[in-house]
């Protein structure tokens, strides 16, 4: 347990994280999918990524041919929305200016369980939003991280051989306006609503001190993930 604990440690300490500013998804994913061949071959190790895309409705695996989405071609278009498919769990999302979004490119090789790892990502979250003044939360039933009924983060993860990609969306300064344009990941008005922390907390919000806290946070539990060490499981 020592040794694992320690390795766990090394691990954290030598993440690397990674700023790559504003992108478009389509070439955000081509890069995430060549840094996740690259931890599958050990050419590099774990990374977070922090980057904000420019505005564009994501499909997730869970989602149909246009899942809830409202908007029609000539909406998307006047308001610069581009759609794209995309191969991460979940519905339908929105990304776009004022959201820091997360792309943890980690190896799960040592604790093969992505329930345990979705719940480190919302507690990285919880953690960061909690130090920044908003007490959130997780919600039964509901994916993402919660302000009562409000939804202020939203999480989808896919996994190759064990190698994490995809990640979290958290509403910083967003524009949630753009959140019209869909049932954001299937949750209806009555269900919920959208949510940003420069509403909650009254003012436009330093998006450099939000990703430093969140990398602190990610640094922090990442050993004690790492640290434990579930069944081994066959590879996916």
């Amino acid at each position: 347990m020592r040794d694992a604990q320690e390795a766990a440690r090394v691990a954290a300490a030598m993440l690397t994280t990674i700023d790559w500013g504003r992108t478009r998804y389509a070439d955000a994913l081509a890069r995430q999918e060549a840094l996740v061949a690259q931890r599958i071959a050990d050419e590099i190790g774990d990374t977070l990524v922090f980057t904000e895309h420019e505005p564009v409705f994501t499909i997730g695996m869970r989602g149909g041919a246009d899942a809830h989405l409202v908007w029609s071609a000539e909406q998307l278009s006047r308001e610069g929305v581009e759609v794209s498919k995309t191969n991460r769990g979940g519905d339908i999302t929105y990304h776009g200016p004022g959201q820091i979004v997360g792309y943890p490119i980690i190896s799960l090789a040592t604790h093969r369980d992505l329930h345990a790892y979705l719940r480190l990502l919302e507690q990285v979250m919880i953690n960061a939003l909690g130090n920044l003044g908003l007490a959130a939360s997780r919600r039964e039933g509901k994916t993402g991280i919660w302000l009562g009924k409000r939804k202020i983060a939203a999480i989808g993860v896919a996994v190759r051989r064990w190698v994490t990609y995809h990640g979290f969306a958290l509403n910083v300064n967003a524009n949630l306006a753009h959140f019209g344009g869909i049932v954001p990941c299937g949750i209806t008005a009555a269900e919920g609503t959208v949510t940003s922390m420069q509403v909650e907390l009254g003012h436009p919000v330093s998006e450099a001190e939000v990703k430093a806290v969140l990398d602190t946070e990610f640094r922090a539990l990442l050993p004690r993930f790492l640290a434990e060490n579930p069944a081994p499981v066959p590879a996916v």
